[in-house]
């Protein structure tokens, strides 16, 4: 109930704050830019519409700050494009005229003044409508003891006509406080829409086209980030073995004949560092593209990688279907890198994860009773989570306070 009378204290503000100021902003800017196209001819005109533009982009930022509190989320105010640098006052003074989110601003200001109108004479009539009906009753009753009033004294004495008049008064009064917070919020959604189409729109745009650059520029870098750790684990690992294993056969193809009993030796080393690079190159592949992760999906795949882990993992896996890949494996290698983290660093002594759908929404949750202190910033193991979920518009959550226990929490969208 006290949620619902805020919300029709909100709307009724903004619908009667609205109209005046849709009444001086219709005024001034269309005074302005009629001005301003008649006298174009002789260059005033150009001015004068400049200004004409900034006292929309006035009015529409006052707008703007009353839009969060009746649609009930933050709104974006758009980027309006500065004058080049070492412009010249003239075309610093006409730099309005070059943004096209001015003119919205202006069209706003002319336009929103016609649904103003109306949204504010709905607004009075059911305002009035409710506070006369449902105080009927008491007017009447004080109308009815005015000394001299024969016309009314009929109340007091429940003539037929007047409770009749009273009753059906009320009964209207009711009827237009049922329907109050409903025509409010209709109207003042009709408003605020208009304001937000016209106002934000544009922002809008924007921030979605820099958020799919992050997205892109964090995919290229986790990428990158990703090649790079490749090419050192194949230069640190199976590279120098095979160049050890390449000396080593040399040797023995030397010492074939002076020293067979030495050459067998060499062999069975040979072989044993054959097996190792193996062993290692697998891991790498594994790293690149798990097999058992494209074939099978990521119950197993998880599964996989709980067992390879030193420390004992409590794996809660509540959804068995398929994802696209890009998906799957962002949530492997989330999972992949945590358990490497978990054992290197964390001393913990047991570790959970979970992975579960909520709409379209992958929930991964992985915890630990470790030591703490994990956190996302650069040149830490978590740093390049967050960028390959932002690849797939996921958000990652590190809490980790010092002592533990540890908390990670991705969201990976996929539906």
């Amino acid at each position: 109930m006290r949620s619902l009378l805020r919300r029709v204290g909100t709307d009724t503000r903004y619908l009667l704050l609205g109209f005046p100021l849709a009444v001086v902003a219709f005024v001034l800017l269309v005074a302005g830019f009629a001005a301003g196209v008649g006298t174009v001819i002789v260059w005033v005109g150009l001015p004068v519409l400049a200004a004409t533009l900034m006292v929309a982009r006035g009015f529409a930022d006052l707008e703007r700050r009353m839009l969060p509190e009746v649609l009930g989320r933050p709104v974006a105010r758009p980027r309006y494009r500065r004058a080049p640098e070492g412009a010249g006052g003239f075309r610093r003074m006409v730099n309005p005229l070059t943004n096209g989110q001015s003119w919205l601003d202006l069209l706003h200001g002319i336009v929103n003044f016609p649904i103003a109108l109306v949204t504010f004479c709905l607004t009075i009539t059911w305002w009035v409508g409710t506070v006369l009906g449902l105080t009927a009753p008491v007017y009447g009753w004080i109308t009815a003891n005015i000394p001299g009033n024969t016309g009314l004294a009929e109340l007091i004495g429940l003539g037929d006509s007047a409770l009749m008049e009273v009753v059906l008064t009320t009964v209207i009064g009711l009827l237009f406080a049922l329907t109050l917070p409903v025509v409010l919020r209709g109207a003042a959604l009709i408003q605020a829409g208009l304001g937000r189409a016209m106002l934000t729109g544009v922002a809008e745009l924007h921030e979605r086209i820099d958020d799919l650059a992050e997205g892109r520029a964090a995919a290229v870098s986790a990428e990158a980030n990703a090649l790079r750790k490749l090419e050192r684990d194949i230069h640190d690992g199976p590279q120098q073995r095979l160049v050890s294993l390449a000396m080593d056969l040399s040797r023995a193809q030397r010492q074939l004949r002076r020293d067979p009993q030495a050459v067998d030796q060499m062999l069975a080393q040979a072989i044993t560092s054959t097996r190792e690079t193996l062993d290692e190159l697998r891991a790498l592949s594994r790293g690149i593209a798990p097999p058992i992760l494209t074939d099978r999906g990521l119950a197993p795949a998880l599964a996989a990688l709980a067992g390879r882990c030193t420390v004992p993992v409590e794996l809660d896996v509540q959804t068995e279907q398929r994802f696209p890949a890009a998906v799957e494996n962002a949530v492997y290698f989330v999972v992949a890198e945590a358990l490497t983290n978990v054992a290197k660093h964390s001393h913990a002594t047991v570790c959970t994860v979970t992975l579960s759908r909520t709409g379209d929404v992958l929930m991964l949750t992985i915890g630990d009773d470790g030591v703490g202190g994990a956190h996302v910033a650069k040149g830490h193991g978590l740093s390049g989570l967050a960028d390959r979920l932002r690849a797939v518009d996921g958000e990652l959550s590190v809490d980790s306070p010092a002592g533990g226990p540890t908390v990670i929490v991705a969201e990976v969208p996929c539906g």
